[in-house]
């Protein structure tokens, strides 16, 4: 081959090649930008545990330490003075209303009585001969109104005595437990003071438990809700709230709720510690772990969640009741899939992948 050939042949080969390195290095660099953005546009997403969580109406509970109190406490009091020359009951005696405890010394009461009757008497006679004469015409009729109204008088007379003479025998005003009796036979018991008590007399049943909620806490408790009582012997019955107070305690700023215990057997003491759950009105919450609770950019407390698009949602929530292992929360949507894991990883808008949480499958 002559040499010019083969010069012509070097030179096309290496046209051809400065060509084709051209090209090749355009193509090159166009899918180094390619890959360069797909890293970007297919990063992988952040992922979180989610726990789908639903609202449902929810009855707080609110534990108190309180006491049992008797229904009723009253004294059975002496209503004249005399000396107790019987006594009928001890302490721990059971009474039924206007059964008879004591009985005092007469005190001229029985005659006061026959006087009464003696006078009524003489009024009746003296009626019945002035009416006749007044018939026959021989006593005034204009008499008739004062015969009628002595004859009344009498008979008011006679109804105070025997009124008087009643209240020598000393009832008991309650049925119940006889608690304190202060006197003896023999002691001499005056009206109007302290010495007239004869019998403490308690009420059992119905019992109460008595319990001081506080001010935030009052809005939930309702005449009528229920409540379960504990009591340091034990026990556990269930009750009624029968009152709640509208004034607070100056000292505590809490306000007295009463919760009706039923007693018939007389088993529950008064003055005892109780522990009262009172179940209060329900309210709309979701039950959700605590691991859940964070803040969000504001410093507000509530919990992050995954919208159904995939983005992340802050939802400021209400604490409704802290139970043992979770939160009862109000304010957190409806059928809501609550972050529960990497909550606080992530910023509102964000697009995450959501998974289920462990344990949900």
């Amino acid at each position: 081959m002559k040499p010019s050939r083969i010069v012509a042949l070097a030179l096309l080969a290496g046209g051809v090649a400065w060509i084709g390195s051209g090209v090749v290095g355009r193509g090159g660099q166009a899918g180094l930008a390619a890959d360069a953005a797909k890293p970007a546009a297919e990063a992988p997403r952040f992922r979180v545990a989610v726990l789908p969580v639903r609202n449902e109406m929810h009855q707080r509970r609110v534990v108190l330490s309180g006491r049992t109190e008797a229904d009723k406490r009253v004294w059975a009091v002496a209503r004249v003075s005399g000396v107790v020359i019987e006594l009928r009951v001890r302490r721990g005696s059971v009474v039924r209303q206007g059964q008879v405890v004591a009985v005092l010394s007469d005190e001229a009461r029985e005659a006061q009585v026959k006087q009464a009757k003696a006078k009524l008497e003489q009024r009746k006679a003296e009626a019945v001969a002035r009416l006749r004469l007044i018939e026959t015409g021989n006593y005034p009729a204009l008499n008739k109104p004062l015969l009628e109204a002595e004859l009344k008088a009498a008979e008011a007379g006679l109804a105070q005595a025997e009124a008087e003479q009643m209240k020598g025998e000393i009832v008991a005003p309650i049925s119940g437990v006889v608690n304190d009796v202060p006197v003896e036979v023999g002691s001499a018991l005056q009206v109007f003071m302290s010495s007239a008590n004869v019998a403490e007399i308690i009420a059992l049943d119905p019992m109460l438990a008595v319990v001081e909620v506080a001010e935030r806490q009052l809005a939930g408790v309702q005449v009528g809700g229920e409540a379960e009582v504990k009591l340091v012997t034990g026990d556990r019955v269930r009750g009624t709230i029968r009152f709640v107070s509208r004034k607070a305690s100056p000292g505590t700023r809490t306000y007295r709720v009463d919760v009706e215990v039923p007693n018939k057997d007389g088993k529950i003491p008064d003055g005892v510690t109780a522990e009262v759950d009172l179940l209060l009105s329900p309210v709309s919450a979701a039950r959700v772990p605590r691991s859940a609770l964070t803040f969000s950019a504001e410093g507000r407390l509530g919990i992050r969640h995954v919208t159904e698009g995939g983005t992340v949602a802050f939802a400021p929530v209400k604490l409704v009741e802290d139970a043992m292992s979770d939160l009862w929360l109000a304010g957190v949507p409806d059928d809501a899939r609550v972050i529960v894991e990497g909550q606080d990883f992530v910023k509102e808008g964000e697009r995450v992948e959501a998974v289920p949480a462990m344990g949900q499958g």
